[in-house]
C-alpha cells in the first residue's frame, strides 16, 4: 500500500460567478472529501487560503487512489506524488553504502 501527496486545483472554468451557486457547487465536493476520509483512503485534506487549490494525503493501492480521484473529474485536477517514508529513505541510504 502506498502513500501519496495529492496537489489539487479546481478548474476555474467550472466555478460559478454567483456566490450562492459557488457555495452550492462546493458542498458536494466537500462531502465527497469527508466520505473519502471515513473510508480511510484520504488521510488529510486542506485548501490553500485564498486560492482554488490545496493538498491531500491518500493511502492505498494505485487503483484505489485513482478510483477515488476519478469521482472529482472534471471539476478538480490533480498532481499525484508517491511519498517515501523515513524508514524507506533509510533503506535506500543503506543500499547506497553496500
Amino acid at each position: 500500500m502506498g502513500r501519496y501527496l495529492l496537489l489539487w486545483e479546481i478548474d476555474p472554468t467550472r466555478i460559478p460567478v454567483d456566490p450562492k451557486q459557488r457555495a452550492a457547487a462546493w458542498k458536494p465536493l466537500i462531502e465527497m472529501v469527508k466520505q473519502d476520509m471515513k473510508k480511510g483512503i484520504s488521510k488529510d485534506w486542506g485548501s490553500f487560503v485564498g486560492e482554488g487549490n490545496g493538498y491531500g494525503i491518500a493511502e492505498g493501492t494505485e487503483v484505489e487512489v485513482a478510483n477515488m480521484l476519478q469521482q472529482y473529474a472534471p471539476f478538480v485536477h490533480f498532481r499525484v506524488h508517491p511519498i517515501a517514508s523515513l524508514g524507506q529513505v533509510e533503506e535506500m541510504m543503506k543500499a547506497l553504502i553496500k
